[in-house]
């Protein structure tokens, strides 16, 4: 089949929509815009009400005759190399649900790298899948964790050879990458599939300098955020498909149970024209946003202070396997101040929003849509706040846990202790009770605790200090941690 990447489907559709000036007597109930509050529309301005029309009976005809979601997603298959793709309007979040859920049930087990994000987590307490988790490994220098390795993947195999497969994240919010080609190898040796959990690796198909991407490592499903490193909407996701482990009908099936039934038509619109714009100009915008972050990080790491950490700090024996330089993760351990203070610093006297916030980090994330001006005003103000920081409050410190005591053991399933019988009790009881609830730094976004984990004073210690030191933690029932949802005594067990 011929593929002309200069079409965009969805957007030709809606371009359609508006020429023919149809009339609709179905929702979006604004009516193209008509009965939107005039404050809204001033804001939003009406060319996002005028692109929010049906998916089938607007986009499409109601049979969906112009097959225009079809011929978009074939599109975007071919520009990354995949077999077959789907799009989903509710996010990374959705999609990585639907792929576990198209490879493993109830009761069923699926080996996953404890650095997961807490979508796939979600996906467990929903699912009832049991997860074998495999450690990642982790930086006891610097107290973070990269993807685990082909060997762990091969060891957990050979403890759970009734596992139905394996999902892995990588890239990770750090910028750290997974051997995916030797896990994939692991995994196809014993005919299962591997899911990639790629949200942060949109990029990652359209320049050779980057880490290899999922489907071209032979990943049999990935998922990806086109909102994050990808110039789509907020809530704009892909999954990829090839091979024959997983068949498209059932993944497709299972991303229907989870998705809405009133996709966003300007959602699909973002990552219609992403994918233009990636297959047609995508290496020439990849290499100049690197060039532009090797500028960036000498630039940072003249800042007194101020550390970025690079491939030397990340990738090496018991580290991460390759490395995208995209998110500059700049270590402010030299400042004296925690990651917590120079994202507020920076909001609150620049108008600079970082990213990725932690104990002693935070991350300013380049994509092809920074130049020199906006990395030029970044550069300000990260000068500014080294001068600023000596002037700023001692932050309480936060008492990170050494790998070895920051795991808790799975005591019970995720959905068994979420949804089971449980009680609030003060977190100085918590120590050895059972987690039937999540609490995840964020972002991140990697949970801490997840149901079903036995918890630990280390673990439980590491949570109270960090919000104290300004941790966001937006998922336990109690926002102040002063009470931890456990399981009730006579419902706690073995799994």
């Amino acid at each position: 089949m011929t593929v002309d990447h200069t079409r965009a489907p969805v957007l030709e559709a809606l371009e359609d929509y508006r020429r023919k000036g149809r009339l609709s007597f179905t929702p979006p109930g604004h009516k193209q815009a008509r009965g939107a509050d005039p404050a809204v529309r001033d804001v939003l301005g009406d060319a996002v009400f005028l692109g929010d029309v049906l998916a089938s009976g607007g986009l499409d005809d109601r049979l969906t005759r112009g097959r225009v979601l079809q011929r978009a997603q074939r599109l975007m298959a071919d520009a990354v190399h995949a077999e077959h793709t789907f799009f989903s309007t509710c996010g990374s979040s959705l999609s990585v649900k639907a792929a576990m859920l198209s490879v493993a049930g109830p009761h069923e087990k699926l080996l996953i790298g404890r650095d997961a994000h807490k979508s796939v987590v979600s996906g467990l307490v929903l699912s009832g899948i049991e997860p074998v988790w495999v450690e990642p490994r982790w930086d006891a220098e610097r107290h973070l964790a990269h993807p685990p390795s082909a060997a762990d993947f091969e060891k957990a195999f050979e403890a759970h050879p009734d596992a139905r497969g394996a999902l892995v994240t990588s890239p990770t919010p750090y910028g750290t990458c997974a051997d995916l080609r030797a896990i994939a190898e692991v995994c196809h040796r014993r005919s299962l599939p591997l899911i990639v959990d790629e949200a942060w690796g949109a990029h990652l198909p359209f320049h050779p300098d980057l880490p290899s991407w999922a489907m071209d490592a032979g990943a049999d499903i990935c998922v990806t955020s086109i909102h994050k490193m990808g110039s789509g909407l907020e809530q704009g996701s892909v999954f990829h498909l090839q091979g024959r482990l997983v068949p498209p009908a059932l993944l497709g099936q299972r991303a229907d149970l989870l998705g809405t039934t009133s996709p966003s038509a300007l959602i699909f619109a973002g990552l219609d024209g992403w994918r233009r714009q990636m297959a047609l100009r995508g290496k020439d915008l990849m290499g100049a946003t690197l060039e532009l972050a090797a500028e960036v990080r000498a630039a940072i790491e003249e800042i007194d202070g101020m550390h970025v950490n690079d491939r030397d700090d990340f990738c090496g024996p018991g580290l991460a396997d390759d490395f995208d330089p995209l998110p500059v993760v700049i270590d402010l351990d030299g400042l004296g101040i925690t990651g917590f203070q120079a994202a507020d610093w920076l909001r609150e006297h620049r108008g600079v929003d970082a990213h990725l916030v932690d104990h002693r980090r935070i991350g300013a994330q380049l994509t092809h849509g920074d130049d020199r001006e906006t990395t030029g005003e970044l550069l300000v103000a990260l000068r500014d706040l080294a001068r600023a920081a000596p002037g700023l409050e001692r932050a309480p410190r936060v008492e990170v846990p050494p790998p070895d005591e920051l795991r808790m053991a799975q005591a019970l399933l995720p959905r068994d202790a979420f949804f089971g019988p449980a009680q609030d009790v003060p977190v100085t009881e918590a120590a050895g009770r059972v987690a039937a609830e999540m609490i995840t730094p964020y972002p991140p976004g990697i949970p801490a605790v997840l149901p079903g984990e036995r918890l630990t004073g280390p673990v439980l210690r590491y949570l109270r200090t960090g919000l104290a030191a300004g941790m966001h933690l937006p998922d336990p029932s109690d926002p102040e941690l002063e009470t931890i949802r456990v399981v009730a005594r006579d419902a706690e067990g073995g799994v």
